[in-house]
């Protein structure tokens, strides 16, 4: 009798420890099925102890996971973690704690959907949470995070939050309201510590990539069919990227109602205005770029009306994206919002550089002017961008000779043979920012150079 006493005491505590990490951000109670312990296993709750995930099992998120107190998750190459649209599970990685993924180009660590029909918002994405430094334009997380797992940053820039490598995230995106929703990777402010390299979001409902402040850096990210922007960086993020793809399908963005914001290929604030704070606010975003091939709408077959464009940089941030290729904006192919940002770029400290453009709507916009005179328009941002900045403007996108870059369903980037990207030397010459040793000083234009696919064998297209 003590001992089923004792049982059933063990049993009621359990189960009172798991009931609120697994329920509280989720309305709806999550039983989940029987799991087979041999093969699948269910993730549940808070992991404040070190975890090792392997390849002979499946990993089910049910609602919201929380990795925290120094703890370290470790996913071998090749292992499966899935979500059922029930309960759109979110891994989040607190700060202090950190994930050792590293997967292989051959095998790579998959986040996907346990549905037999996937579809976008099955899952509901990965978050990584550091003490790396912002401006606070966010005060919490977003997308219905526990409140207790909600706070973000610090003063380390250097904070390291583990290592993504070799990472496919597929059918993310959680939208607990309007304007507030989980993408595919979440980046708060994760410092230059972390490890981010070959990484692919795939038919995502909200951002593909999305930075909050901190200084991380990464190379080789891939942005395929997200229903919004696919690199949203805002709340002062200063990081390094190279080698990155964009690539979006005409017919799916998000359902932006009369108020939604539109999607683009990239999209950069410092600050929300409606947030109270001044777009001055330091640090200021900062993102430093170099060979991204993006690829826009291009008004395909049966374009949805809420694309926006192939550049939106506004609300104060500054930028270099240098040695890329942006093609098929739908409604511009660089737009700089409001004086702030515009007037980064007349002084020089933010640029387009070096680099080729195409739109199927306006080439160059400058919008939402209030400085009379304005500050910059549209002729002065065409001089600039294909004058003092080196970069060239292509009305006509075949002239720049990608394979098949407006093949949604098998995108081929490669520059064939005779395109400007093979023949224009890529410059790295921008001091205290492109010369940075971080970046590899290639000779070509865009994320591919005509010979190597650096996609193969993990990446995935058609979805």
């Amino acid at each position: 009798m003590k001992k089923i006493a004792s049982f059933m005491l063990m049993a009621v505590l359990l189960g009172t420890a798991c009931k609120k990490s697994d329920t509280q951000p989720d309305p709806k109670p999550d039983p989940g099925p029987p799991a087979d312990t041999a093969k699948n296993v269910d993730i549940r709750g808070i992991i404040s102890t070190d975890q090792h995930w392997v390849k002979d099992k499946t990993y089910r998120l049910r609602g919201y996971v929380y990795v925290n107190n120094g703890a370290t998750l470790t996913i071998d190459a090749g292992t499966k973690i899935v979500s059922n649209k029930d309960s759109a599970g979110v891994l989040v990685i607190y700060r202090t704690a950190k994930i050792n993924a590293t997967g292989a180009a051959t095998d790579p660590i998959v986040f996907t959907s346990n549905e037999a029909t996937p579809q976008p918002g099955d899952l509901g994405g990965v978050v990584l949470v550091g003490q790396a430094s912002g401006n606070g334009n966010h005060a919490v997380l977003e997308g219905g995070v526990d409140a207790a797992f909600s706070v973000f940053g610090g003063t380390n820039d250097a904070d390291n939050s583990g290592t993504l490598k070799y990472i496919r995230i597929e059918y993310a995106g959680k939208a607990v309201n309007p304007g507030d929703e989980i993408n595919g990777l979440s980046l708060y402010g994760v410092g230059s510590g972390t490890t981010l390299d070959y990484i692919q979001v795939v038919r995502g409902l909200d951002d593909a990539f999305e930075f909050f402040g901190g200084t991380v850096n990464a190379k080789h990210l891939i942005a395929y069919n997200c229903a919004d922007d696919d690199f949203d960086m805002d709340d002062g993020f200063r990081g390094k990227i190279q080698f990155a793809i964009s690539v979006k399908d005409p017919k799916f963005t998000d359902n932006k109602g009369t108020t939604g914001d539109i999607s683009n290929n990239f999209e950069v604030d410092n600050v929300n205005p409606s947030n109270g704070f001044a777009f001055s606010r330091a640090p200021i975003t900062f993102p430093v770029l170099s060979n991204f091939t993006a690829i826009g709408p291009n008004n395909g077959d049966g374009v949805s009306a809420d694309y926006g464009y192939g550049m939106r940089w506004r609300r104060g941030s500054k930028f270099i994206l240098a040695n890329s290729i942006v093609m098929g904006g739908q409604k511009a192919g660089l737009d700089l919002d409001d004086d702030s940002t515009a007037s980064y770029y007349k002084a020089g400290t933010s640029k387009f550089y070096n680099s080729f453009l195409n739109a199927y709507g306006k080439p160059f916009q400058v919008d939402k002017m209030v400085a009379v005179p304005k500050t910059l328009d549209d002729a002065a941002l065409e001089a600039i961008t294909t004058g003092v900045d080196l970069s060239i403007y292509y009305a006509n996108a075949a002239d720049i000779k990608l394979t098949d870059p407006f093949n949604n369903a098998m995108p081929n980037l490669q520059p064939a043979s005779g395109s400007p990207a093979l023949s224009t030397a890529a410059k790295f010459d921008i001091t205290g920012k492109l010369d940075d040793a971080f970046f590899e000083k290639v000779t070509y234009i865009g994320a591919l150079d005509g010979a190597t696919d650096w996609t193969s064998g993990w990446a995935v297209w058609n979805k």
